[in-house]
């Protein structure tokens, strides 16, 4: 036992030296006792195959199905080779082969090639045939739900109800499953080429045979071709009947679908948990006994027990959990045990910073295995963040939710729901910016991100949307865009301390002294938080830390007004501020107050508990929103991006006020043009 022990150590090697041997079959002569071995091992092996495949209670417990399938489809090959070389240059193939062909013969050489040939027409054309096609569909439909599945672990690990070491395991499990359904698709074109190879290589035998045995003179023609039809049938089922029993097996395995026990154990139960179906097969069957010419005894007689049956069914409720147990060979492990303390619900208060819901109609846009682009274009979303606001965009988490309309997304920041849409994944959106030209055919409808004119087109018609003037978007971008979108105006409440803290450590690789000399002993981390989220509030870039934070080592030993330093960094980073509304010719638009209405409104700034606010009488509110509204409307359609310009205490009051009438109108203080801005006053509002 020991040396036997030793030996299966080294099934690697045995392998290897037993493919070579199949493949020097095909080549060197063998002798008849060979050819029997031979026969009789694929013939034991295909029946050890078949009883695996049914017994195992999920197909990836015999996942080594599909190289099997190969290696035995190759051996019966070589084994049907070298009993044709037997058969043409001695006129036997052993004991097995004869045997098999007198026994189906029956003495009459017609009768056993009709009985080969409905035997390959049967494993050909049924089982063969019905075994690829399931596989393929399978192997599709495994793959076409793999996205699904993932996001669902995703899903589950995020809400807490497995671990990390679960999910990587359904993980490998999923990926098992694809690899093995697309094996067996593949796989099982052997079987189909294995019997046709049988169908030609009978028919050479009885004719190379008839050939050799009538020029050599053996015998008479009749006994000739009588004594080749029977090797030659023999061989042809001998091979057959390993091949009919591994198709067999194939097409059980992939046909497992949605099953967790063997075979036997879910017809045991699924049969026996439907009790009137076997009465009704018992009166079915019975009442074929009563025509006249039917033998009434065997119909009776198998009535009667499918209605014993059906009593036992029906007397033992629990009979299908008894096959179950029965059948199981070893019990499923049994779950951990839930935990009851204050852990069990503290990953449900997790929130992801940034979530994108889709429904399942466009899980493909984010399976880069069928050419899904959304995570890269999420990440080019992450580095344009990164390069235009200096913030960290957090991790995106894509989840599929069935509570969603197929083709509806979702963004959700910190957990709550602040944009929806709906895509057609198979077109393309061509938004209408104002410049199309003509017209062109598709589905009408509004740009989620700009809320612009649109169309969903073919991607057939691109080329003419964009010559026509329209913009033609992906549908995956238009979930990457408008998750940019919101990012930029969520910036300030996605920037976190942990955030801000990362920030100042990587500033501080290249400025030690100031980030060592005002944080923390002058100010701290909490209020370098709110400086940047000031900023972040008008889209202000927090790209040039360094200068952020010498201007706070400068004037945060003065004041510890957050917003007063705000708007002393804004002043610092004049160029940055000024950027971000010159025109191609460096030019800023500007819109200015008179100067008796600035004085008066600089004269209505309160401090409030809110901040700094602009109190007006309503009359005058008015009056200043439609000035300014005026101005502005009039501008912007001259093409120009005004901004309204006024002095450094009255700016942040300024800006708050008009976030409620014009909130597209930016703000900015005479301190915060650059010297290099060339500044052109397009519009003035008197009182």
């Amino acid at each position: 036992m020991q040396g036997f022990a030793k030996i299966l150590k080294h099934t690697d090697i045995m392998m290897g030296v037993g493919l070579l041997l199949v493949v020097s079959m095909l080549i060197l002569p063998l002798p008849h006792w060979a050819v029997d071995l031979g026969l009789v091992f694929a013939i034991g092996s295909s029946i050890m195959i078949l009883l695996t495949s049914v017994n195992v209670s999920d197909p990836l417990q015999f996942s080594v199905f599909p190289s099997l399938l190969v290696v035995t489809t190759l051996f019966r090959l070589a084994l049907s080779i070298a009993a044709t070389k037997l058969i043409l240059g001695t006129g036997q193939a052993g004991h097995v082969i004869e045997t098999f062909g007198t026994f189906v013969m029956g003495g009459n050489f017609v009768v056993g090639i009709v009985s080969f040939i409905i035997l390959v027409i049967v494993q050909f054309v049924v089982i063969t045939n019905g075994a690829g096609r399931v596989s393929e569909v399978v192997a599709r439909f495994t793959l076409d739900a793999m996205p699904g599945k993932q996001m669902a672990i995703d899903a589950d690990l995020a809400a807490g109800l497995i671990d990390e070491d679960m999910a990587k395991e359904r993980r490998k499990h999923i990926r098992k499953e694809a690899d093995f359904y697309g094996a067996m698709d593949g796989a099982s074109k052997f079987v189909k080429g294995d019997a046709i190879a049988s169908i030609l290589i009978i028919i050479v035998n009885i004719i190379g045979g008839f050939a050799v045995g009538f020029f050599k003179g053996q015998s008479d023609p009749i006994t000739i071709l009588k004594t080749y039809a029977l090797l030659s049938v023999g061989e042809g089922l001998t091979a057959q009947l390993p091949a009919l029993l591994i198709s067999s097996a194939s097409g059980l395995l992939v046909t497992r679908a949605g099953q967790d026990r063997t075979m036997a154990g879910e017809v045991a139960t699924q049969f026996f948990g439907q009790p009137k179906a076997i009465l009704v097969g018992s009166v079915s069957i019975a009442a074929f006994g009563l025509v006249p010419g039917f033998p009434a005894t065997i119909f009776m007689g198998a009535g009667a027990a499918m209605y014993f049956l059906y009593n036992f069914a029906k007397k033992n409720p629990q009979v299908a959990t008894m096959f179950d147990t029965v059948v199981k060979e070893k019990p499923a492990p049994a779950p951990p045990p839930a935990p009851t303390g204050p852990e069990a619900v503290l990953p449900l208060l997790q929130v992801d910073p940034i979530e994108v819901e889709i429904g399942y109609g466009l899980t493909k846009l984010a399976d880069p295995k069928v050419g899904g682009d959304l995570s890269d274009r999420i990440a080019a979303t992450r580095r344009q963040i990164a390069t235009e606001l200096g913030l960290v965009m957090p991790t995106v988490r894509i989840r599929d939710s069935v509570q969603l309309s197929n083709f509806t997304y979702v963004i959700k920041i910190r957990g709550e729901e602040v944009a929806t849409a709906d895509l057609m994944p198979h077109r393309l959106l061509a938004v209408n910016s104002g410049d199309a030209l003509e017209s062109i055919q598709g589905v009408p409808t509004i740009d989620p991100v700009f809320k612009m004119d649109s169309l969903w087109i073919d991607p057939e018609q691109r080329e003419i949307a964009e010559r026509a003037g329209y913009t033609v978007i992906e549908p995956s971008a238009v979930i990457s865009t408008h998750l940019s979108e919101l990012v930029k105006n969520h910036a300030p409440g996605l920037l976190s301390r942990q955030d801000v803290q990362v920030l100042i450590d990587e500033a501080k690789k290249s400025n030690a002294a100031a980030v060592s000399e005002v944080i923390p002993d002058i100010i701290s981390i909490s209020d370098v938080q709110k400086v940047l989220q000031h900023l972040l509030r008008e889209r202000i870039p927090i790209r040039d830390m360094v200068t952020i934070i010498e201007t706070l080592a400068d004037f945060a030993g003065r004041t510890k007004d957050v917003e007063q330093l705000g708007e002393v960094v804004r002043s610092a980073i004049a160029r940055t501020v000024t950027r971000q509304y010159v025109d191609f010719e460096d030019k800023l638009k500007c819109i200015t107050l008179d100067p008796p209405l600035e004085r008066e409104l600089a004269d209505l700034v309160s401090l409030t508990s809110g901040g700094t606010a602009l109190v007006l009488p309503p009359d005058m509110q008015s009056r200043l929103v439609q000035h300014l509204k005026t101005e502005y409307d009039r501008l912007t359609m001259q093409g120009f991006q005004p901004v309204l310009l006024c002095g450094a205490q009255l700016r942040l009051a300024m800006r708050r006020f008009l976030d409620r009438h014009i909130p597209n109108l930016p703000v900015l203080a005479y301190s915060e043009i650059s010297a290099k801005a060339e500044v052109e006053f397009v519009g003035q509002v008197a009182a």
